[in-house]
């Protein structure tokens, strides 16, 4: 099939021929783009202006001016409903807003997965799922020929050659972590959080800060005899009237901090650790079987554990606050009887 056009000062006819018989089919009638854009242009021009549209703010002085104004949005509005919105929008780009909002899909960048979201906007434990868990890579392992027979009842199997972590036990285990954490703060414990490799020193930090003065965090290097050589290395006077033992600790790389975890261990401090196929999960209290070299994975546990640190935290105030009232009522009930 072949085209061809015949175009006149204000339309241009489209017409297909057959390339044998030389007869014309489905002839279109198409305005020129030039006429098209005039026409726009005019009719929008005075679209606005017949509905006095005003682009300086002024100030609503009266209730008339009040009344104007409100007329004057829904005539704003109106015009998103204009057939030549197409040209409008160049001259008044929010018109578009209200006519296109009941189309399309409702995800915008708040309400979706975002790979940050791990560190600045974790979830609560009670909404964690499998499929945030999976997203984050948890579930790779280290290779078959690594694995530690001790992590075999966390293992689902193996894939290529690599230890897949069983995520329907890493679910309640990080779960049940998360309430220890929540309890610990509930009774003004303090939660430190150790993550020593470089990618793990913001995620440690802001785990620490969500918590606030009950929550610590060791970027570095775990100084040997932080615990168990406590005398030496704060002094009698720190330690006497001050806390230096944690009451739990955190672990995001624990093989590389096993000296802590033996210090936690002499001191009798729960430990909490994600433990990788590579690791027996015996080493911590509370084993967490995730993959530990994951830096969105380790921003998902930090962040969950923090998260119900802080819930803990909250309840303890709120208990606080709770008990501080009715002691107030109590002396002011007191008073009132010894003052009759």
């Amino acid at each position: 099939m072949g085209e061809r056009e015949i175009e006149t000062d204000q339309f241009f006819f489209l017409r297909r021929v057959h390339p044998k018989s030389g007869s014309t089919h489905f002839p279109t009638l198409v305005m020129s783009t030039s006429v098209v854009r005039r026409a726009l242009r005019r009719d929008v021009a005075r679209f606005v202006s017949s509905r006095r549209f005003h682009t300086e703010p002024r100030p609503l002085e009266t209730p008339e001016d009040w009344t104007g104004f409100q007329l004057e949005r829904a005539n704003y509005k109106r015009l998103s409903e204009y057939p030549f919105i197409a040209f409008a929008a160049f001259t008044h780009p929010q018109l578009t807003v209200d006519h296109f909002s009941a189309f399309g899909s409702t995800q915008t960048r708040e309400n979706t997965f975002q790979p940050h979201h791990g560190l600045h906007r974790p979830p609560a434990p009670s909404q964690l799922s499998l499929s945030a868990l999976l997203a984050s890579g948890a579930h790779f392992g280290h290779s078959k020929s690594l694995m530690n027979p001790n992590f075999t009842p966390y293992a689902y199997g193996v894939r290529a050659g690599i230890t897949v972590i069983d995520l329907d036990q890493t679910l309640p285990l990080l779960r049940r972590a998360a309430q220890l954490i929540r309890s610990v703060a509930v009774k003004d414990g303090i939660i430190v959080f150790v993550g020593t490799r470089p990618d793990l020193r913001p995620i440690v930090r802001k785990a620490a800060e969500r918590i606030g003065s009950q929550g610590y965090y060791v970027s570095e290097k775990w100084l040997p005899g932080t615990l168990t050589n406590k005398l030496e290395m704060f002094g009698p006077e720190v330690v006497k009237n001050g806390r230096v033992v944690p009451d739990l600790v955190v672990f995001l790389n624990p093989i590389a901090n096993i000296h802590a975890i033996r210090e936690c261990a002499i001191e009798h401090v729960p430990t909490i650790g994600v433990v990788d196929s590579n690791v027996d999960p015996r080493v911590v209290m509370y084993p967490i079987p995730a993959n530990d070299e994951s830096t969105r994975t380790a921003e998902l546990v930090a962040g969950v554990l923090s998260v119900a640190g802080r819930e803990g935290v909250a309840l303890r105030e709120r208990e606080k606050a709770a008990q501080d009232k009715l002691r107030s009522r109590r002396i002011a009930k007191s008073y009132g009887a010894s003052q009759q």
